[in-house]
Formats: structure tokens, C-alpha cells, sequence
């Protein structure tokens, strides 16, 4: 796990060292263990490093045997070892035992389709001194960031925006329509980030530069097929030989490695694999909050634990240490999110590194697999769409009317009465409805607003037209896993770890896994009520059924009460006070009522809220400079 970053300039110039270094530099936090540089006329490539494959002999760039091409990585290949054995037998000679030569040597031997050989998270980029051209490629799932903008003839990547912000030349903008998408999903979806010219390079896909041309392609383009003959007692013994498999290989490391634990069955089945293939107790990690006793995590992950024998580590949150932290927190995250939990993150990261460099954690098991409560909702879709609409009407304006802390519900039965799949999901994500835009926006992005134009629709459309064949309920699926995950839950989960020198490894996105998931017809994973429905029966071979179906928490807190409560002064004053930027966008008196709605109990506008004080604490750490 490391950082990396680069210029490269289209039109030969020589590349200004500082500026390569001052990009490094921004970097520092994500490889406290080393740095290294490649320069090479118009090409300048940063690495910082967190040794843990092949501490003494991996460090970056890493060539080939002619160098001619150099290569900095950031993430891990799982299968090193068996694509080093490969690759020997044609006829490759290696001077390390690092995953990052296997990458340079898979570009010596496939070219760009190395990519699809690679069972990892990755992001890196490679030089070929011959052709001068770069090469930079984003893992099947997006599980390791990648962003680079255009300045002037110069192209500039990193695995971060802040090494990008280090460019004098590089003037910081907001992007209205990604402010716009911003207020319907909750996040920014790739591959636009707020900062107007910055890009995320999308999930699954490479970028090839020269002195011409630039070109992005999409690698791993999977269409699911789902099966319509099979056995669930095969497909379950399938599925288990998959994941004990995905946990194996992401345990390969020369330091220890960790577990985030929490009382659920996913993380759970991760410790008692992790039990298995470990000859030392497992170090767990699990956060709880004060004032969530009903909904905390902690005395469960504390049984599983002893279940398994790991050493275990627990922490309680207060109001006080997430307004203690949101003076660093968007130079953290780097885009604004309605995640309300993304802190908690950060001290759950903080806690575990003080004793391991890696940790596993059971992200990336929900959306794949129906986890959520809103997948029953698409499931009930069908059935709701054939009621006379003058009764599904009906029922929609009367629960939209209803003064109650209804958001989720609200917004549910509106799009249930949508017959246009992407039109219903649009409904679904948005939860600042067209109505809520319309009353909070002003100004330039009032003027910009189109909902047909920047809404969910169009940034939807790409991925559902790759599944528009399947049932709505695998549709959502499938762009869950490609959309909510890489650009929200997953992007904070790379930023607060790494801000704390911490690898996270996800071994449910093993893109093996996800492609076998994927491959299910619905009925198996939200089967009636219950979701997760063969994943549940595949975990009994490692948990007893009560933790298994034991009611899912989620990651449950308190933060509703706190922006009413104790956090109160801070939101009013991102929001209100005199120096806020809210009012360049947003209309002070709709942003004034909604605070007091929240704060009566009236309505549930915590997410709301959440991001209005994290866009105004973006600003406040990239705008003001």
C-alpha cells in the first residue's frame, strides 16, 4: 500500500523536479516507510511506501530487466505468487519478490491486458521509455483511488487530489454539475470529483497518454448471465471454496494483518477463516459510540472474538471527538460525502494501526448481495406498479404530506410508482428530491439546474444499459457494487486508513466472488424478507446460526442527536454564520427551516444536514486558499 503521483508532459518538456517532489511530499502520509522518484525528460513519477510484501527489496520505481519500463504501484496484487511462476516460464527474470515487479513484467509479456490477469486492488502507472507513452490503470472494483487533471500539455495523476492542488498552474473550481450530483447521490460519481478539471479514473479502466493522444478504456466488462439450472448445495460449496480462497490470498503479507470486527456475520466469517490460516491470534478492532448502547457493536464483536480466540481492541466515540476531527476531516477525504459514519472510520483506522500495517474488513458484502433494506423495496417495485395509479398516486401524496421523520419512506414510495426502471432509481438516490433542489438552490447552480440534464438519470445510464436485460433488483445490484461502493463507501475507506498509515483489504470484492454473485438469479439473495439469502447459509459453515441471522446493525450511531444537541453550534456555524460559503449556492431561509424541522424531530434531515456541513468544511479547506 503506498502513494503515487506523476507528470508527464505531452509536449517533451523536461519535468520540474520540485514540483514532482512537492507532489510526493502531499503524499507522505499514505508511505511513511520510504520514497523514491523516476525521471526522465517529459515523464517524473513520485512513490511513497508502506512496506508489506517484500519490506527489504520492494522499493519503487521498479523496471524491467532493460528498464525500459518503470512502474509505481499503489495496492496489492493478491495472486503475485503464481503470476511470478507464470511469468518465469516466459522466460521473465526477476530481482525481487515484490507483487510490483510482477506488475511491470505482466506489461512486458500482455500489455494492457495484463490487467485482466491481476487478482488485486491496484493502482499504478508505467512508463515505456521506447514508446514514450504512460500507462494507468484503476482495480476491477475501484477499491484503490486514482485522479489526474489536464494542465495545459501536462497530464498529472496521483492517488489523491492534493498532490494535484501542488501545480501552480491548476486553478481551483467548482464543478456545478458535479455539486449538482453531489445533492442527488450523496456523493460525486466518477468519474467527475467536485474540483472542476480533477477526474477519477472510473473502476475497471485504463488510461494510455502519449505525445498525441489520450484514450480510456474499460477492461473488465463483465455482462452477468444468470444461471437457470443449478443446485444450491453446489452453488453454496462454490461459493465458500470462493471466499475462503479470497481471504486466503489477501492474508499474504510479511507483517501481521488485522480484522475490523464488528457483530455481524460478514466480519465474523472473515475471523474465523483469518483463525484458521494464522499462527498467532488475530488482532480485531471495533468502534463503538456513546449514546448508541441499544445499537453498539461491541459487546457482540467482543463475544465473536473470544469465539476465536483473537486479541481484541475496542474504542467509544463521542460528539466530542467528531468535532475535534472535522478540523482535518476533508483534508482527509477530499471529496464531501453524506456518510455520516466516515469519521468514526478515521479513529477505527487510527486505533488499529497503532498495532498492525493491514487490516481485512467485511466492506463490499451488502451490495452485491441485497443487505440493504432498500433492495426489498425495488423487489416490491413490480408488484406496486401494477395498482391503478389513481390509488399509487394517492398514497404518494399522502405520505409525502405526513409531518413525520419519514425521509427514507418518503422517498421509497415515490419511485415505487415509476414504471421506468432508471427513472425509479433516480427517485430512489435522490434524497434531495427535484422539490428540495428546487427551493435550496440559487444562483449559478439554480440557473444550471436541470434535473433531465445533471441528475441521477444520465449518471446512471452507462452502467444500466450494460444489465437492462436483467430484473430491476440485479440492475440496482450491479450499479451499487460499480457507483455507491467505489465512489463513497470504499473512497473513505482508503482515505481515513491511509491518513492514518493503515492498508485496508476487502476480500468480498474479490471480483471472482463478484462475478460469481453476480451470476445468481435474485431469488438467492432476497429470497422473500430475508436478504443476503445464500450468503447467510454459505456463512453457517464457519458461525452459528444466531450470529448469522442475528438482526443486522449496520453502523449504527447517534449523530441525528448530536447535530441537534452538542453539535448543534458547530453546524450553525457552517451553515448560518456570516462567513459561511453555503449562501453562494443555497438559500439561507430553506437551509433555516430544514435545521429546525430536524431539531423539533418534525423531519429526518440528518443526511441533509451532514452534507451541507461537509460541503461548507471542503470549501473552508480547498476554496479559502
Amino acid at each position: 500500500m503506498c502513494g503515487i503521483c506523476g507528470i508527464f508532459d505531452r509536449s517533451g518538456r523536461p519535468v520540474d523536479q520540485r514540483a514532482l517532489e512537492r507532489m510526493t511530499t502531499a503524499l507522505a502520509h499514505r508511505g511513511p516507510d520510504g520514497e523514491g522518484y523516476y525521471l526522465n525528460r517529459e515523464i517524473g513519477m513520485g512513490h511513497r511506501r508502506l512496506s508489506i510484501i517484500d519490506v527489504e527489496g520492494g522499493k519503487q520505481p521498479i523496471c524491467n530487466e532493460d528498464e525500459t519500463l518503470q512502474v509505481v504501484f499503489n495496492g496489492e496484487i493478491y495472486n503475485y505468487v503464481e503470476l511470478r511462476e507464470e511469468l518465469k516460464r516466459f522466460g521473465h527474470q526477476f530481482k525481487t519478490v515484490s507483487d510490483t515487479e510482477v506488475i511491470v513484467h505482466a506489461y512486458e509479456q500482455w500489455g494492457s491486458d495484463c490487467v485482466n490477469h491481476f487478482n488485486g486492488m491496484f493502482a499504478f502507472a508505467i512508463f515505456n521509455t521506447v514508446s514514450r507513452t504512460l500507462f494507468l490503470a484503476r482495480d476491477h472494483l475501484g477499491i484503490k483511488p486514482l485522479y489526474a487533471t489536464l494542465v495545459g500539455n501536462q497530464v498529472l495523476f496521483a492517488s489523491e487530489i492534493g498532490p494535484l492542488l501542488q501545480h501552480p498552474d491548476f486553478r481551483r473550481e467548482v464543478d456545478l454539475s458535479a455539486l449538482a450530483e453531489l445533492f442527488t447521490f450523496r456523493f460525486v460519481p466518477s468519474p467527475k470529483t467536485l474540483f472542476n478539471g480533477i477526474f477519477k479514473l472510473p473502476p475497471a479502466h485504463w488510461m494510455k497518454v502519449d505525445g498525441k493522444d489520450i484514450e480510456i478504456r474499460r477492461f473488465w466488462n463483465d455482462v452477468p448471465k444468470q444461471r437457470t439450472r443449478y443446485s444450491e448445495h453446489d452453488l453454496i460449496e462454490e461459493y465458500q471454496a470462493l471466499f475462503e480462497d479470497a481471504v486466503r490470498l489477501q492474508m499474504r503479507s510479511d507483517v501481521p494483518v488485522g480484522l475490523f470486527l464488528s457483530s455481524g456475520v460478514d466480519s465474523g466469517a472473515l475471523l474465523a477463516i483469518m483463525s484458521q490460516h494464522s499462527h498467532r491470534p488475530v488482532q480485531t478492532f471495533t468502534i463503538g459510540f456513546e449514546g448508541a448502547d441499544r445499537t453498539n457493536e461491541l459487546e457482540g464483536a467482543r463475544q465473536s472474538a473470544l469465539q476465536f480466540g483473537a486479541e481484541h481492541h475496542s474504542m467509544m466515540l463521542s460528539h466530542r471527538d467528531y468535532i475535534t476531527y472535522f478540523e482535518r476531516y476533508m483534508g482527509d477525504l477530499e471529496e464531501p460525502v453524506a456518510h455520516e459514519p466516515a469519521p468514526a472510520f478515521y479513529f477505527l483506522a487510527q486505533m488499529t494501526s497503532a498495532h498492525v500495517k493491514v487490516a481485512l474488513a467485511g466492506q463490499g458484502a451488502d451490495e452485491p448481495w441485497a443487505g440493504y433494506d432498500r433492495y426489498l423495496g425495488v423487489k416490491l417495485s413490480s408488484l406496486y406498479s401494477r395498482l391503478p395509479t389513481s390509488l399509487t398516486g394517492l398514497l404518494a401524496s399522502l405520505i409525502g404530506r405526513v409531518p413525520l421523520p419519514m425521509e427514507r419512506l418518503k422517498r421509497g414510495v415515490a419511485s415505487l410508482a415509476e414504471p421506468d426502471v432508471l427513472t425509479r432509481f433516480a427517485k430512489i438516490y435522490s434524497f434531495f428530491s427535484a422539490d428540495m433542489k428546487a427551493q435550496l438552490y440559487k444562483g449559478a447552480l439554480k440557473v444550471s439546474f436541470d434535473e433531465s440534464r445533471y441528475g441521477t438519470k444520465e449518471a446512471l445510464r452507462a452502467l444500466q444499459s450494460n444489465v437492462d436485460h436483467l430484473d430491476p433488483l440485479s440492475q440496482m445490484l450491479y450499479i451499487d457494487t460499480r457507483a455507491n461502493l467505489p465512489d463513497d463507501l470504499l473512497m473513505v475507506a482508503d482515505k481515513t486508513s491511509m491518513a492514518n498509515s493503515l492498508e485496508v483489504r476487502v476480500p468480498f470484492l474479490d471480483h471472482r466472488l463478484v462475478q460469481f454473485i453476480e451470476s445468481l438469479p435474485p431469488g438467492l439473495k432476497l429470497k422473500g424478507m430475508t436478504g443476503k439469502y445464500l450468503h447467510k447459509k454459505a456463512m453457517t459453515k464457519w458461525l452459528p446460526s444466531e450470529t448469522v441471522y442475528r438482526k443486522k446493525k449496520g453502523f449504527a450511531h447517534p449523530v441525528a442527536n448530536w447535530l441537534r444537541g452538542p453539535m448543534k453550534a458547530l453546524v450553525d456555524d457552517c451553515l448560518l454564520s456570516s462567513d459561511s460559503y453555503m449562501p453562494r449556492y443555497f438559500e439561507r431561509g430553506y437551509i433555516q427551516q430544514m435545521l429546525k424541522r430536524h431539531e423539533q424531530g418534525r423531519e429526518q434531515f440528518m443526511r441533509h444536514i451532514y452534507l451541507l456541513v461537509s460541503l461548507e468544511l471542503w470549501h473552508r479547506t480547498f476554496m479559502s486558499k
